[in-house]
């Protein structure tokens, strides 16, 4: 049986993962995202459905402009045990900064208000031990494990250092009991080309770990291979016994090496043989691999790469919708009919929450439709699409008004250089907003009241990627308000967007 990386396309990092019975369950990460933390379900490791977030709610997390791409949400771990559901993570900054602890005992349904920890460090884990004790594990330049008690999140005794990893920066460990010995399983060498998984293994919990002698166990280090960047793992074992492995990697458009999708989920078949861990093709993350059986399979409701079509006519949005940093009220509504985008005085290129409404780009190659109406009041209002991966590196197109006259834009930021590239003139009020995106290029056309598509612009997908000016995310494709200085007198009503793969 053959499966295709990745099996969460887009931005989905740093995953972790359980097992209920037959059910399996996975977070990611999302730093300045609103929902924060998207959870997902399967019964067969490949095919996921998106069932809800963890931070929903401003009660639960409060994310803070000031360093696009690289704060607040990092490295959540996912784990259950006697009924509930248990994800720790770190918010890098904000109100709740430090490390905490939400729990469910349905995970598609609210999560609790934080636990908050008072240990040091970002990526953390939690280990249920079968003697009833439970367990911290952080980084704080080496890895390490402490006591707490998981209802009041207080530290019960002191911390106990276990290894320091076969490379720099360890970080993102997961600790396992199999079969009476101890496994901790981390990430290191950076999240960049260095990216690496290495395991080391103890009869006590704490220690002394001897590593593994064919360290690391997962790296694409070396091999030329569409994966780049493999590493963060989570182990999960399936109802059959048969063993797996979750992680991340990206996959560059070409050489010299560019992702513009952000580090997507892998998962690789693991083998546990001699007492240790082997992974994946000789510990290489392949974009295709072909094992002897999977899971049970089941899949509903929204899927991760599949196509979308949201005309917004229900009381919620579509799971795969996020806004940046904690929503505004007022500046999104859905009004049963269509979605509305009051424009406050943010620009796109302004580190602050907007109006502004995005999905996860999660295919090199695809198509993405809005349906706007809008009607500017005065100069600088502008409502449209927009490829975007932070507040210095996105192209758009809008529908806006320039010298008292409607017109049509496409306009660029590249790091501090911006320019609108084109104007044309638009008296229509509904527009349809077209982005194809390639590997190579990100092209804009739009159609007045229904007519003929014309292309209006294109930039080069290059100046969009990690490489040219991002951090830890990927790009989005978002519907976007502004009034540039000054709140829009006028909503833009969206009633349709469409998004479709191409490959």
């Amino acid at each position: 049986m053959q499966y295709t990386n990745p099996i969460l396309p887009g931005f989905h990092p740093d995953p972790s993962i359980c097992r209920v019975g037959n059910d399996f369950y996975l977070v990611t990460s999302t730093f300045e995202y609103f929902p924060g933390i998207p959870v997902f379900h399967s019964q067969d490791l490949v095919h996921w459905e998106q069932i809800g977030h963890c931070l929903t709610r401003d009660s639960q997390v409060k994310l803070v402009p000031g360093a696009p791409n690289c704060l607040n949400i990092y490295a959540p771990t996912i784990r259950y045990h006697e009924g509930t559901f248990y994800v720790i993570v770190t918010n890098v900054t904000g109100d709740n900064h430090g490390n905490f602890i939400v729990t469910a005992t349905d995970p598609s349904g609210e999560w609790s208000d934080p636990i908050a920890l008072p240990f040091p460090g970002i990526d953390p884990s939690l280990f249920f031990d079968d003697d009833g004790k439970v367990y911290y594990l952080g980084t704080d330049c080496e890895v390490y494990l402490n006591e707490v008690n998981i209802q009041t999140g207080e530290a019960i005794g002191e911390p106990h250092l276990l290894w320091q990893g076969t490379a720099n920066n360890p970080e993102g460990p997961h600790l396992y009991k199999i079969d009476g010995m101890y496994y901790l399983l981390i990430a290191q060498g950076g999240t960049e080309m260095c990216h690496m998984a290495a395991i080391a293994r103890s009869k006590n919990i704490l220690g002394p770990y001897e590593p593994c002698p064919h360290n690391p166990v997962l790296t694409n280090i070396g091999h030329a291979l569409p994966i780049k960047a493999a590493g963060h793992a989570d182990l999960v074992d399936d109802p059959a016994g048969n063993w797996w492995a979750v992680c991340l990697g990206n996959r560059p458009l070409a050489y010299p090496f560019r992702h513009n999708l952000g580090r997507e989920t892998m998962l690789v078949p693991v083998k546990k043989e001699n007492g240790w861990f082997y992974m994946g093709a000789e510990g290489a993350v392949l974009t295709e691999f072909d094992v002897p059986e999977l899971p049970a399979f089941q899949t509903a409701g929204y899927v991760p790469g599949s196509a979308v079509e949201d005309h917004f006519d229900s009381t919620a949005l579509h799971p795969s919708w996020n806004y940046i940093y904690n929503p505004v009220p007022g500046l999104i509504q859905l009004t049963g009919k269509q979605l509305q985008l009051w424009g406050n005085a943010a620009r796109l290129s302004e580190d602050t929450p907007k109006t502004w409404l995005g999905r996860r780009q999660e295919h090199f190659c695809c198509t993405a439709e809005a349906d706007i109406t809008f009607a500017p009041e005065r100069d600088g209002e502008e409502a449209g699409l927009t490829v975007y991966m932070n507040p210095g590196h996105h192209y758009e197109i809008a529908k806006t008004r320039l010298d008292g006259k409607p017109c049509i834009i496409v306009r660029r930021r590249i790091g501090s250089l911006q320019a609108v590239e084109n104007v044309i003139p638009c008296n229509a009020e509904q527009v349809t907003l077209r982005l194809e995106c390639s590997r190579d290029w990100y092209r804009f056309f739009f159609a007045a009241d229904g007519g003929e598509m014309v292309l209006a612009g294109s930039g080069e997908t290059q100046y969009l990627t990690t490489e040219a000016g991002g951090c830890f995310t990927g790009n989005y494709i978002a519907l976007f308000a502004s009034g540039n200085g000054a709140p829009c007198e006028t909503p833009a009503d969206v009633t349709a967007f469409r998004y479709l793969p191409q490959e």
